[in-house]
């Protein structure tokens, strides 16, 4: 599927899952804005992706996390008279340990980026990408959303919040042109795992990011895309049995596969 004519804003596009999700977009010829706090590797994918691809990719700093954040992104692409097509919600991180011991600033700015940021950006650029035609919503949430997550309690809960969301996003949008999915990951070899801090977080096999970016664009130009997707047949099959089981099955056998 070709992505020509079409601009894609990409949070959290400095690494990992972002920079992945930039590539595939750009080497399908959408142009790119490129979203995450650190410039200057933002700077350096978008020179690669324009001197690969020939697309134009546009590189803004910014914290999502900080209030305002979605909106102030929006008019300032609407001050560059960028109109915008597809919406990808990859910013985001976790953390591991015992709720009671972690540093409550960092369980804020969880929150914030997470929960807060998904839904800003998602309610700012909502009604333009419904409105194109060719609109796009990815929403990124994980394969921890599908049960409690002892020891990466409030992470979860961010991410079942995000699945949540796009879910009903998407029942709200069915009879229009707008496509709307939300991809749940497993474990993906990125710097995700260095800022949780622990190894414990990593349950079952290690994805790449373009595995699970492929998974998340074979959904979405299906014939019809479905509401969610998750990436990886081991993680559907481990998902699934999540919600048949009993809950509290569920939450011990997390909280042993993830050390709480």
């Amino acid at each position: 599927m070709s992505y020509q004519g079409t601009t894609a804003v990409i949070t959290g596009a400095s690494s990992g899952l972002g920079e992945e999700f930039a590539r595939q977009w750009a080497e399908r010829g959408a142009d790119v804005v490129l979203v995450a706090r650190r410039l200057d590797r933002l700077e350096t994918l978008a020179a690669d992706l324009e001197r690969r691809h020939s697309v134009s990719a546009t590189p803004i700093a910014m914290d999502l996390a900080e209030p305002g954040a979605g909106v102030a992104l929006r008019e300032e692409l609407a001050a560059r008279d960028r109109s915008v097509q597809t919406l990808i919600n990859n910013a985001g991180f976790g953390s591991h340990g015992a709720f009671a011991e972690q540093d409550p600033e960092q369980i804020a700015r969880m929150i914030r980026l997470n929960v807060g940021a998904v839904t800003e950006l998602t309610r700012a650029f909502l009604p333009q990408l419904a409105a194109d035609g060719r609109g796009a919503l990815v929403n990124v949430a994980s394969t921890a959303a599908y049960q409690p997550t002892p020891a990466m309690a409030v992470y979860g809960a961010t991410k079942a919040f995000v699945l949540s969301l796009t879910e009903a996003l998407a029942h709200e949008s069915r009879g229009s042109a707008l496509r709307v999915l939300a991809v749940s990951p497993g474990p993906v070899a990125t710097e995700f795992f260095d800022v949780v801090g622990s190894r414990k977080a990593i349950v079952g096999r290690m994805a790449t990011a373009a595995d699970v970016v492929a998974a998340a664009r074979s959904a979405l130009e299906g014939r019809r895309t479905p509401s969610s997707v998750i990436a990886g047949l081991g993680n559907r099959v481990s998902a699934t049995a999540a919600r048949l089981a009993p809950r509290r099955v569920a939450l011990a056998a997390a909280g042993r596969a993830l050390g709480a």
